[in-house]
């Protein structure tokens, strides 16, 4: 019987091993296989992994079975002549069931009269073949399946962490306190999703790194707001010192304008602004700007503005007032010096109608405190009665 057919068997199953040989070392050399070998595994990977080491063991445990049948077939093949036992031997060992895969012993309690005590599994070389073929894909798909986990997630979840952390700090630096409790969240959902990569890659949900994302770019909106306010609140802060500044040179007004009235007008008529002093209030303010409590700045800070706006404007205003006073005084008596002169030009400074009211004019203004209400009645009867003088004098 020809030996052809075991001939190209045995060409195959040499070259298969060669290759299997091959893929077996660069398998074992490969850093995921290696990493899922080195570590402690959870979940689905470790039941996964537990199957793929089945699958490695039996993978090498058919290698080494290939191997010895190739040597034992390549060992009758090589005879000089062949004799029909030998033929029949060497293609028994390519192309039979030349391989035990298992002996079991059957107990004697299970045996029949005449079974045999054990019981031997076989099969050819090239059912061998077809079961590593599987056994390879498992391994492959574990090993390339937690690879590929790892080599998308780590690095995302790198990412991650370093955009959490630089937000982090930009938080602090804010103090938006908001933000710290969705980064918090984040760091805490972060920390989950890389446990379980690093140890249970094939179980890892990387589609929760969207959410580790989605919080820490909320968290920076809420930052980007809470800077956004400390700008505008320390903004409002340098506007309040100036207004401090407007109201101590508007209070100094205010005095020398009162300070100039005072005995000389009626006190009623003296405008004085008493106001609580707006320096405590704004330093205490200042001191929550400098402790970071910017939340708390606000309300704060337009409540102090107003106070101080309205002392401004009553200050203003009593200065305003105040100088009035002597204003219209100083204008009354120059009403009456212009009047009194023109009286001299046309001979009435002796006349003993206008001479009595210029008198008593002068008197209201030059007395203190000065009665502006009569003294303006006083130059008002004395410009009268000198107009009328004129005019009658002209009638005539």
């Amino acid at each position: 019987m020809s030996t052809t057919t075991a001939d190209t068997e045995l060409a195959r199953l040499t070259s298969a091993v060669a290759a299997i040989a091959t893929n077996l070392v660069e398998l074992d050399q490969n850093p995921d296989r290696q990493e899922l070998g080195r570590i402690t595994l959870t979940g689905r990977t470790a039941t996964a992994w537990a199957d793929a080491s089945d699958a490695l063991e039996r993978l090498w445990q058919g290698h080494r079975q290939l191997t010895e049948v190739i040597t034992r077939a390549e060992a009758l093949r090589g005879q000089r002549r062949m004799n029909d036992a030998d033929r029949d031997a060497y293609r028994h060992q390519v192309l039979g069931p030349s391989i035990t895969l298992s002996t079991a012993t059957v107990p004697l309690a299970q045996r029949g009269l005449l079974g045999a005590g054990q019981v031997v599994a076989t099969c050819t070389p090239a059912e061998l073949l077809s079961a590593m073929e599987s056994s390879f894909r498992t391994a492959v798909a574990v090993v390339s399946g937690a690879g590929e986990a790892w080599r998308r997630g780590v690095p995302a979840a790198a990412e991650a962490a370093d955009t959490l952390q630089r937000v982090r700090d930009l938080t602090r630096q804010a103090g938006a306190g908001a933000a710290d409790r969705l980064l918090d969240e984040a760091d805490r959902l972060l920390g989950g999703i890389t446990r379980v990569l690093l140890s249970d890659p094939l179980g890892a949900d990387l589609t929760g790194l969207a959410d580790v994302r989605s919080l820490v770019d909320r968290a920076d909106a809420e930052r980007t707001s809470a800077a956004e306010l400390q700008a505008s609140l320390a903004q409002r802060l340098r506007d309040a010192r100036v207004l401090l500044a407007d109201l101590d040179a508007a209070q100094r007004a205010a005095g020398e304008t009162s300070d100039a009235a005072a005995g000389r007008f009626p006190d009623d008529q003296i405008i004085a602004v008493r106001m609580t002093d707006p320096r405590p209030e704004l330093a205490a303010i200042d001191a929550l700007a400098a402790a970071g409590h910017w939340a708390l700045i606000s309300p704060r800070l337009s409540a102090w503005r107003r106070q101080a706006t309205d002392r401004l404007a009553a200050l203003r205003d009593a200065s305003a007032r105040n100088a009035a006073l002597l204003t219209e005084r100083n204008e009354l008596r120059g009403r009456l010096d212009a009047y009194r002169a023109k009286a001299l030009r046309r001979g009435l400074g002796e006349d003993p109608v206008l001479g009595p009211l210029a008198e008593a004019a002068r008197d209201r203004l030059h007395q203190a405190p000065c009665d502006l209400p009569a003294a303006r009645s006083a130059v008002d009867a004395y410009q009268d009665a000198l107009s009328a003088t004129i005019a009658a004098r002209e009638a005539r």
